[in-house]
């Protein structure tokens, strides 16, 4: 796979381009990605180009060409966004950081490091579409190459996929991304069902193929005699929908008649509704299986005419009807707002088409629980939808399963909180009822509601509702955690010995700026209802109080540990590296408890006789020092100009299997890097562990070696453990 391919797509779609550019930003990340490699033993650079190549596919702007090249240099090498901006616009610099995961930063969880980095990509979508362009094409050139991961990461991979990336690709209409995700996710989850699927439909093949050219020839007939010019294509179902749909009926797949069905694509919307007419006189069509996407197109820009009839065999036909701009954005969706045509950047209504997006942004701004948040975007992402009226007439689309409840939470939030009943087209009728397309709502509110009652919680089906919802009796229930929070405060105080007196309102607000809190009662109702520790805000009033005499201290501590003579280190020296605000030539020794690295956040503890010693700020021991005396630690950080190396310890969990050690060798081989002592050993339940110490010079070339000693065939975990030797 070479450049010279992209350039000749892109002077096909785009005879105007600049191409240099896109020779620039390969020549930078060839030069980025220089020696490194993929699992599958292949140059790194192979999966940029790849990711470029599918989004000239879709004929997508240069930039977003440019930042497929990109995207992965900021994560996996030491490029940084500033570069990027300097070498090529804020424009590539905003969609490749847009694209990055938050792999630089630590969470408590895998779960929490996914959603923070989902949240990530979404707040940028919203800003800039062509985020989960990127995104998505670098998600479906990870899952072509996927039988190169261990078997353990191709199904995480795989349900991730059909998770969110899947469903993403559906709301925003890209079925040209939807189905092959769906299809090779659908593969490497679940392999035997996948495989006999595909040789049940292999077997049947023959037979559907002759079928089908007979329903055309009959078709391509009877649209000639009305004047209709139209091509007709038979189109195989995607294996992953098949078992869906088994799935969803409970039938075997001898028992699922419509795996194939037939698209007739035409000119002129009159075309599509004469073709259906011409459909209908050929074969009865079946009752409630006709659906009309173009006068009421799908979020996702989705138009067609949808019709089930009972086809010449007498099983069921699916028919599909659409012109061919509706056939267009039917494959390209949203990204056919960025592709290369006459008027294409011009779209108007570009900004209606995201609304879902905005909503989803809104709704879960507030949801700080890692399991709420994956529950309410999975809703978001998955529900079909229905196409509802105001009695004004206006169309409101809501999730499949929404009821009166969720459509008045849609109006306003204050319309669902006083909401005391509904009428569904004209008719009084229960909360609970499910809401069915054309129906036409309205609400009925009564200024002497009480508010929502907890049982709405198992009636609403959309994520806003739910949410609005719970935070009415987070709110209602404020004055309960304030009191809460105050006694808890007041244990706490007790607790560490100090006065309560001086926890005052002045200083809760100061504390609660840094999170975004308004005053002291919102510090006090966040302490009641457990989103911020009494013990955390106690700790931080406890270090204001004896901050002057800390500092006193410091001062008397620090001049003591001032060399006048030679220092253990000397400070000119780069191998010390760690600078103590304010103060020079001190003894300084890392703790071997953590081995802190250049990149990792540090603190400094005064100890006595044996200088200042560094620890990582997540260091087991902090805490216990900080409550032993928390007037000894101090301000350090790494020098900016530090280039010696640290020895880390790892530990290596894997498959007890034959060339495991050998295998992970390897990869320190390829990226030019010796252990100073290497141990391996068996464990139980068949698995081995590995031992070593490495000399790296940042935290960044620590994470590169981790990440890739995890790519590494049944290698189950890579752990950081504190003594380096």
């Amino acid at each position: 796979m070479v450049l010279e391919d992209i350039l000749q797509k892109v002077k096909v779609y785009n005879p105007n381009a600049d191409l240099s550019l896109l020779k620039k930003a390969y020549a930078f990340a060839e030069k980025a990605h220089r020696d490194q490699t993929r699992i599958s033993g292949d140059p790194f650079i192979n999966h940029p180009i790849a990711v470029a190549r599918i989004l000239a596919s879709l004929e997508l702007d240069m930039e977003t060409l440019i930042a497929g090249l990109l995207h992965d240099t900021v994560e996996d090498t030491d490029v940084s966004l500033s570069q990027m901006e300097q070498n090529f616009s804020k424009e590539i610099s905003l969609l490749v950081d847009g694209v990055t995961k938050l792999g630089r930063l630590e969470y408590r969880s895998k779960e929490e490091r996914q959603v923070e980095s989902l949240r990530k990509m979404f707040l940028a979508m919203a800003k800039d579409i062509r985020v989960v362009l990127i995104k998505l094409a670098d998600r479906l050139h990870n899952l072509r190459t996927l039988e190169h991961q261990p078997e353990r990461k191709q199904k995480e991979i795989a349900q991730e996929t059909l998770d969110i990336y899947a469903p993403l690709a559906h709301r925003l209409g890209i079925y040209y991304f939807k189905w092959e995700l769906e299809d090779l996710a659908f593969r490497f989850s679940l392999p035997s069902k996948y495989y006999e699927l595909a040789d049940k439909l292999k077997r049947t093949r023959h037979m559907r193929e002759k079928y089908i050219d007979k329903v055309r020839a009959s078709l391509s007939e009877k649209l000639h005699e009305v004047n209709i010019t139209a091509e007709i294509k038979g189109r195989p179902k995607h294996l992953y929908s098949i078992y869906q749909k088994m799935l969803r009926q409970k039938k075997d797949f001898s028992e699922i008649f419509d795996v194939m069905a037939v698209r007739i694509l035409v000119d002129t919307v009159r075309d599509c509704y004469a073709g259906l007419g011409t459909v209908h006189t050929m074969w009865v069509p079946i009752p409630g299986k006709f659906k009309d996407y173009i006068a009421m197109p799908k979020s996702n820009m989705y138009q067609s005419l949808h019709t089930t009839v009972i086809g010449p065999q007498g099983e069921p036909l699916e028919i599909q009807i659409r012109t061919w701009d509706m056939h267009s954005t039917a494959e390209y969706g949203i990204a056919a707002h960025w592709r290369y045509k006459e008027g294409g950047q011009g779209d108007k209504s570009f900004d209606q088409k995201l609304s879902w997006l905005r909503q989803i942004l809104e709704w879960q701004h507030d949801l700080k629980d890692t399991t709420e948040f994956m529950e309410n975007l999975k809703i978001d992402l998955f529900t079909d939808v229905v196409f509802v009226f105001t009695p004004k007439g206006d169309v409101m689309e809501l999730p499949a399963g929404a009821v009166p409840l969720d459509f008045a939470y849609r109006v306003h939030t204050q319309v669902g909180h006083h909401c005391v009943g509904a009428k569904v087209n004209n008719r009084i009728t229960p909360l609970d009822y499910q809401l069915q397309n054309g129906d036409i709502i309205e609400v009925l509110t009564s200024k002497q509601s009480n508010g929502p009652s907890r049982d709405w919680l198992n009636i609403v089906n959309t994520s806003q509702a739910k949410t609005r919802i719970r935070q009415w009796f987070k709110k209602e229930q404020r004055d309960t955690h304030i009191v809460k929070g105050r006694e808890s405060l007041e244990r706490e105080a007790k607790k560490q010995g100090v006065d309560f007196d001086e926890v005052k309102s002045d200083r809760l607000m100061e504390y609660g700026k840094k999170l975004n809190l308004h005053n002291s009662d919102d510090v006090l109702a966040a302490v009641g209802d457990g989103t911020i520790s009494a013990q955390s805000i106690i700790n931080r009033i406890r270090q204001d109080l004896v901050e002057p005499e800390r500092k006193k201290y410091l001062e008397e501590e620090m001049q003591s540990l001032v060399t006048d003579s030679k220092p253990a280190i000397p400070k000119e020296e780069p191998a010390q590296g760690i600078k103590v605000k304010d103060i020079d030539n001190l003894l300084i020794r890392l703790a071997h408890c953590c081995n802190p690295v250049p990149g990792d956040f540090i603190v400094g503890y005064i100890t006595r006789g044996r200088g200042v010693s560094i620890h990582r700020a997540d260091c087991s021991n902090v805490n216990s020092l900080i409550k032993d005396d928390g007037s000894r630690m101090v301000d350090v950080s790494w020098e900016d100009s530090f280039e010696s190396s640290f020895q880390v310890k790892l530990e290596i969990t894997g498959a007890d299997r034959a060339g495991l050690l050998s295998d992970v060798m390897s990869v320190l081989t390829d990226i030019k890097m010796s252990a100073n002592w290497v141990t391996a050993r068996g464990k139980k339940n068949h698995q081995a562990s590995i031992e070593m110490v490495l000399q790296v010079k940042s935290l960044e070339q620590l994470k590169y070696v981790i990440n890739r000693i995890n790519k590494v065939k049944d290698v189950y975990e890579v752990r950081r453990t504190g003594h380096g030797g």
